[in-house]
């Protein structure tokens, strides 16, 4: 049979069967080598596999298939230091959600964020969460921040998860799609959650039926349809969201308003950061590049430069 997978809890895994719709609990069968990657779980919410059913019912599923994943999000492994953590695969898309108040997003983890989609081509958009809070002097600065996102191709969504104000504006994104929620932890993405998915008690009731009964965790990713065919991945709050595979000297070219000056300076090996004739610096100076993003750039070279 084939599936998806729409929850893992570290040894066993919630698959939704392609041909029956049904939820299956499986387990892997032996030990998974991702080629090339060092991760700390094989299997992540959103891969496709082939599993078998024992013959009794009550036996769960064996997984002995992964399927080539179109893309996925990654982060470093919260225990082991060397290794990553898949998020989610086979994404249409990331939303993150952010906050300006109570608590407020730093500029470097949204751009962190933005370069992990980046590097791995999954589009992604903002959505400012509790505009209720907002007053006009705050309005008026997201406004800003909006536009200095959307300028190099980040789209977002005002909205107020609370109150419901412009929570369909984040609905209208979803139908069709498997869409990624990420934010850090207090940004309000379980209330905005529970305003976009009808019937949300009722599914991860349901959902966390087939998962480990011994212990509850929240530090995996879930899968829920929002309808059929339209599925919300959430993922537990992210503290920090350290760059994964993405080697200082590329790191310039997953910001695309860079990426379109770098065969514009002087030196092919440019870094961007002291370099005479670097077209990025210029762009900067010149405030054709903001000052945010580039700051954000030159604090992601460095955490690259002291790893290694």
């Amino acid at each position: 049979m084939t599936g998806t997978i729409i929850k893992s809890t570290g040894s066993w895994y919630v698959v939704r069967g392609h041909e029956t719709g049904e939820l299956y609990r499986c387990r892997l069968r032996g030990k998974f080598k991702n080629k090339g990657l060092k991760v700390s779980n094989p299997l992540a919410v959103g891969d496709g596999v082939e599993f078998d059913l024992p013959e009794q019912s009550e036996g769960a599923g064996v997984i002995h298939t992964i399927a080539a994943r179109r893309n996925y999000i990654i982060r470093r492994s919260v225990h082991k230091s060397e290794h990553a953590h898949i998020v989610a695969a086979n994404l249409d898309q990331a939303l993150l959600v952010v906050t300006l108040v109570s608590p407020a997003t730093s500029f470097g983890f949204i751009d962190r964020f933005l370069v992990t989609a980046e590097a791995y081509h999954i589009p992604a958009l903002l959505i400012f969460n509790k505009s209720d809070l907002y007053d006009e002097d705050t309005l008026d600065y997201q406004r800003q921040i909006a536009g200095m996102y959307a300028s190099v191709g980040y789209p977002s969504v005002l909205c107020a998860a609370e109150s419901g104000d412009n929570v369909a504006a984040v609905a209208a994104l979803l139908p069709g799609k498997t869409s990624l929620l990420s934010g850090h932890s207090g940004v309000g993405k379980s209330t905005l959650i529970n305003a976009l998915v009808p019937d949300l008690d009722l599914k991860t009731a349901e959902i966390s039926a087939f998962s480990d009964k011994g212990k509850h965790t929240t530090t995996f990713a879930e899968m829920l349809e929002v309808e059929p065919g339209t599925y919300l991945i959430d993922t537990p709050g992210i503290k920090e969201l350290g760059l994964v595979d993405v080697p200082a000297a590329e790191l310039a070219g997953y910001f695309p308003e860079m990426r379109a000056l770098l065969n514009q300076c002087r030196y092919h090996n440019c870094r961007h950061v002291h370099e005479p004739g670097c077209a990025v610096i210029e762009a900067v100076d010149q405030g054709r590049l903001a000052v945010p993003r580039y700051e954000s750039y030159v604090s992601m070279l460095a955490d690259e430069d002291n790893r290694h």
